[in-house]
């Protein structure tokens, strides 16, 4: 008998998450290790959890999330993101709730680009009189 699996994808500036939920007791493993080994920040942790706390599901997933490019902060938006699309396709009643959060709206801003002449982005050479 297959397990019933229930996968999102996640993405948020360079990173993508690819998250998969599996009913279970609530563990929350990132790229094969648990996430108080893969976060360095409380607030990081805070944000992956969002959407499990909202919607009280915290202790019936496991949660599996394999996650590329971008920082920490990036692939927790990322990662939050992926288990919100998840948790939709488990339950489609969570919707108003996740959309009310704002959990499954994609996050537009990117890096924007450096443009020649300046030293970043938006950033000019410093100006001398002499």
């Amino acid at each position: 008998m297959a397990k019933v699996q229930y996968f999102g994808t996640g993405r948020r500036k360079k990173s993508i998450a690819r998250v998969r939920l599996v009913p279970g007791e609530g563990r929350i493993t990132i790229n094969n290790r648990d996430i108080d080994a893969y976060c360095p920040l409380e607030t990081l942790k805070l944000i992956i959890n969002q959407p499990l706390t909202l919607t009280e599901t915290k202790d019936k997933f496991d949660v599996v999330v394999n996650v590329c490019g971008g920082g920490f902060t990036g692939q927790a938006g990322a990662i939050r993101h992926g288990i919100s699309r998840a948790l939709l396709k488990a339950d489609a009643n969570l919707r108003p709730e996740l959309k009310k959060a704002g959990f499954l709206t994609r996050d537009p801003r990117m890096k924007e680009r450096k443009k020649y002449g300046l030293k970043k982005a938006r950033r000019a050479p410093q100006f001398s009189k002499r």
